[in-house]
């Protein structure tokens, strides 16, 4: 069975506060389901069968989220960003091993936020990922296209140079634990428009015929909402949806998880 990767990240949102009130709604919504389930084995595991749920709130918060989820929880925890290299004269900067001190399992690499912003290139992700990898950490590459590289026709080739540059010289194993998370520029943040299946496909072709089988997940994201995430799960290649405003508020994530469970099954 396909594992469903359902996760979010909240950017630059969310007090310590907010963050472990969020955090502790899911925890206990995932405890309740194992109560209430007929087996006396049950864990919370089982009933996310076939998800992997993942949250990636801000650095501030990610000691307090894992403390509050528990260190056996079935979620995984993330960081937005890290360094390459392991320590050094880097201020401002968080390093892998300073995130996996903290907590964190994935490492969130080359959103185009960070692209744009912060100047955040190919190279730049290509050693990022070796540092995940080389820690034992998730690597979750974004990658994505802008909306005049789309018009002219060039969105397949675009990110699939993106992820060939990030995931040069890996092996067949290491190439296993990255999580690619296709999430074209014109379709994300506040100002971004719902992509449709159709505008999806053939994207999800590309990468499919280049990655499928060969990463740990082949996510989309931009514009998710409850109304379309079904359906976009539904694309051929889709292993995952990775979320943001519609799952910043406990409600809408949960949803979230129950619209996945009901794919897989």
């Amino acid at each position: 069975m396909t594992t469903l990767w359902i996760g979010t990240s909240w950017k630059m949102n969310k007090t310590l506060a907010e963050a472990r009130e969020w955090a502790a709604g899911l925890r206990e919504h995932l405890d309740s389901g194992t109560k209430e389930s007929a087996c006396p084995h049950a864990s919370a595991t089982s009933t996310l069968a076939g998800i992997q749920p993942f949250v990636i709130p801000s650095f501030t918060a990610t000691t307090t989220v894992r403390e509050v989820l528990g260190e056996e929880s079935p979620v995984l925890l993330g960081v937005q960003n890290a360094h390459w290299e392991d320590a050094g004269a880097w201020t401002g900067e968080v390093s892998v091993p300073q995130a996996k001190d903290a907590g964190a399992q994935i490492v969130e690499i080359g959103h185009s936020e960070r692209r744009e912003h912060f100047g955040e290139t190919v190279e730049t992700t290509r050693l990022k990922v070796a540092a995940a990898l080389r820690h034992g950490l998730t690597p979750l590459l974004c990658i994505g296209e802008s909306a005049e590289v789309k018009d002219a026709g060039g969105s397949s080739g675009f990110i699939l140079e993106q992820a060939q540059g990030a995931l040069e010289g890996l092996t067949a194993e290491e190439l296993a634990r990255v999580v690619i998370a296709y999430e074209p520029i014109w379709a994300i943040g506040e100002k971004g428009r719902p992509a449709t299946v159709e505008e999806l496909v053939e994207p999800f072709a590309a990468l499919g015929a280049q990655h499928s089988g060969k990463v740990a997940g082949l996510l989309y994201g931009g514009s998710v909402n409850l109304d379309n995430a079904a359906e976009l799960l539904g694309i051929e290649h889709v292993t995952g949806l990775f979320v943001g405003r519609t799952a910043w508020q406990l409600p809408g994530y949960l949803e979230l998880l129950r619209i996945a469970s009901a794919v897989t099954r």
